[in-house]
Order: structure tokens, then C-alpha cells, then sequence
């Protein structure tokens, strides 16, 4: 079977998840500061604060931001369903903006008008958090411009967008946000096993999520509320309540291990895609690409023709039966029975369930030989041509 998504271990990662196995600490050591160290210099941010998942990146992101009871967050309903399980965890409410049906990223024009709904009922959101599915970012411009006048707080989820950049700017360097989330699930761009981080350009910010990464607690002298000049090397003190979201060390030591290879991987992904883009048949539809947005490609989606919708579900057994690890990202959250059990009805978000009906998620990672792709591609073919499979 050709996997949709697959991770990529070399025998210098291997020797560093052994080299951290040697030292005296294989959790709390200098491993995961070193980590962040190279996502900090890859993203171009100055906190970056890693932890054991992108969910619990996503739940931290929503603690420091103070999601609680009586708010509400707003998100994409294409996406994994941590992205809006996050806030419900923490007892906010979750609402969903239906998405552009080209980018199939989060609609500007349908966020601009909920707000304005929501800010006749006095119903607006205290977060956004913005999905960059696939890889591609969200037109962050306006976005940030609507949130700054309504006073709402953004998360960005790029999970999927390590790499990528919109405008010039990295995802990740929250330039128009207040806080960035990655994942390092060894689909993603580069794996720590499971994994995850949250970015800030804010001190305070960090200094709070550093904290309720580790059950709310710090040992810094300078942090201390009971004064620094009187206490034993042994002293710590609780702020708030946290969790213990860390990063293992010898997680950390294959991170930074994997990140050796970030530059590399984005180019064979990217080649790849480009290779789908002119070889697959003119009546697929894929993801439209602004200008000034460089493509992370963590995933290939692609939309049958209209007329083949009602056939999704059958081509899709068919690729998995001859070898293709063919995949669907992302049913629209709210149709999950969970949300529906929470007032959520199909017909909520129309572009997304549409973009759900008709989409098929291909095979795209670093170990995908030219020889597959070319398979993938001719049983597409012959399934959007009506040929004998």
C-alpha cells in the first residue's frame, strides 16, 4: 500500500534518540531547549515552547489566551477535530466560518459576516483560530484586520504549514496573530513521534504557557511571587493550574535531528505537487494557490469532477484495492455525531460539506518514489475517464 502520509528516519536520527538516551536526563534536559532553538530559527519568532502533541499545543495556546466558561471560539469546519475540541476542553463554546470553496481555507468574506451577525446579538468570539489546511496559509491579512476591530484574539493552527509562508512572512512568526500551534505526528513535514509547539512573539505569553506546560509551576527565582533572595536551590512555586504537556528529551534530540532535512523535504513535496498539478487530468479540481503564499504541502487533496460526486466513496475502495493509500481530510467537524449531539445540523457550513462530497486526499511525503506517483496518477486517470480500472 502507498501511504497518503509517511514518516522518513535516517540512521543520524536513530543515533540521536540514542545519544539522548545517554545522558543523565531524558526528560527536563537540554534537548527540548535546543529543539526549540531550531523551530525558533526556522520560523523566525523568538518563544517557541514545545510540548508532547499539537492538541496540547492547541489546548495551551487556548489557556494563555484565558478561554473559559462563557467564551466562544470560532474555527474551520475543515480540519481534525482537535482544533475545535481544544476550546470545548477547557468549557468555551465552539462555532464554525465556512470556507472559501478555492482555497478550502477559511472564507474572509463569510468570517466578516458572522461577525457582523454575532455583533448585533453581542455574540462575538474571544478567539479565531484559523486552520492553514493542507499547508496553504489563510489569507491572514484581512482576517487580522477584522479581528483587531471586533478585539478577538487569533490562533494560528499550522499544523500542517511548518515551511510555508504567506506574504513574505513565515507561518509560524505570528506576524498577524498572537500565537502559532505545529505538529510533529510523523505525517507531518518532520516527526518527534507525537509532538507539537506553540509560537508567541510575547514574552508574558510564553513565560504563562512555559508554566502550564509543566503543571503550572516554575522554578525561576525571577518568577517567584514570594521573592528570590531567601529560597533553597530546591524551591519551586505553583502560579495556576497546568498539565504536564512536556516534551521528552529523546523526542526533542530526533526533532532536531528531523529539522536537518525541513528544506530538503518542503522541495521534494513541492516538486511532487507540481508533478500532480501537470500530469493529473485537466477535470480535477486542486487547491487554488494565491499569490505571495508559498505552500507547505503537507497534503494533496484533489476534487472529482462534478459529475463523478455521488461517486466518491466507490473510487476511493477502488484506489484502496489496487495499492493506494488514498485518504479524506477532513469530514466537516460539526457532522461528527458528538457536535451533532451539541445543535450542529448538516447544511451549517454549505461549502464545506461540498468540498467534502466530492474530495479525495493523495499520496505526498518525502519517501514517495517517482514510480508511484506515476501509478497514482494513471489510476486516477483511468477512474475520472471512466476507463476500465
Amino acid at each position: 500500500m502507498i501511504p497518503y502520509g509517511c514518516q522518513k528516519i535516517d540512521e543520524d536520527d536513530i543515533q540521536a534518540v540514542v545519544d539522548a538516551l545517554k545522558k543523565p536526563l531524558i526528560t527536563q534536559g537540554d534537548a527540548v531547549d535546543l529543539f526549540e532553538a531550531s523551530i525558533s530559527n526556522e520560523v523566525s519568532v523568538n518563544n517557541v515552547i514545545a510540548c508532547n502533541s499539537g492538541t496540547s499545543a492547541l489546548i495551551l495556546a487556548c489557556m494563555a489566551l484565558e478561554i473559559g466558561v462563557g467564551d466562544t471560539v470560532w474555527t474551520s469546519p475543515i480540519s481534525f477535530v482537535a482544533s475545535a475540541n481544544c476550546a470545548l476542553l477547557l468549557n468555551a463554546k465552539v462555532d464554525f466560518v465556512d470556507i472559501d470553496s478555492t482555497t478550502f481555507n477559511l472564507c474572509p468574506l463569510a468570517f466578516e459576516e458572522k461577525l457582523r451577525k454575532a455583533n448585533t446579538q453581542n455574540q462575538l468570539p474571544k478567539v479565531l483560530i484559523v486552520v492553514h489546511f493542507a499547508g496553504l496559509s489563510v489569507d491572514m491579512e484581512p482576517i487580522a484586520a477584522l479581528c483587531k476591530q471586533y478585539n478577538i484574539s487569533i490562533i494560528e493552527d499550522a499544523s500542517h504549514a511548518l515551511g510555508g509562508s504567506y506574504h513574505g512572512y513565515k507561518v509560524g512568526s505570528c506576524q498577524f496573530s498572537d500565537l502559532t500551534v505545529f505538529s510533529f505526528h510523523p505525517v507531518k513535514h518532520i516527526t518527534t513521534g507525537e509532538g507539537g509547539a506553540v509560537c508567541c512573539k510575547s514574552p508574558l505569553l510564553a513565560q504563562k504557557l512555559r508554566k502550564m506546560r509543566s503543571h503550572g509551576i516554575t522554578r525561576e527565582s525571577s518568577e517567584f511571587l514570594s521573592g528570590s533572595s531567601s529560597h533553597p536551590l530546591w524551591y519551586y512555586e505553583q502560579h495556576s493550574l497546568g498539565y504536564n504537556f512536556r516534551l521528552p528529551d529523546l523526542l526533542a534530540a530526533l526533532g532536531s535531528s528531523q529539522i536537518r532535512h525541513l528544506q530538503k523535504w518542503l522541495s521534494k513535496r513541492s516538486a511532487l505537487a507540481k508533478n500532480y498539478h501537470d500530469t493529473l487530468p485537466s477535470n480535477v479540481k486542486f487547491q487554488f494557490i494565491p499569490e505571495n503564499v508559498i505552500h507547505a504541502w503537507h497534503l494533496f487533496v484533489i476534487q472529482l469532477p462534478e459529475a463523478l460526486t455521488g461517486q466518491r466513496d466507490v473510487y476511493f475502495e477502488k484506489l484502496r484495492d489496487s495499492g493506494i493509500g488514498v485518504n479524506l481530510h477532513y469530514i466537516p467537524i460539526y457532522l461528527q455525531p458528538f457536535y451533532q449531539k451539541l445543535g450542529f445540523k448538516q447544511g451549517y457550513c454549505m461549502n464545506a460539506e461540498s468540498y467534502f462530497a466530492k474530495t479525495l486526499t493523495l499520496p505526498l511525503h518525502q519517501q514517495l518514489s517517482d514510480s508511484q506517483q506515476m501509478f497514482v496518477v494513471e489510476k486516477i486517470a483511468q477512474l475520472v475517464n471512466d476507463e476500465a480500472f
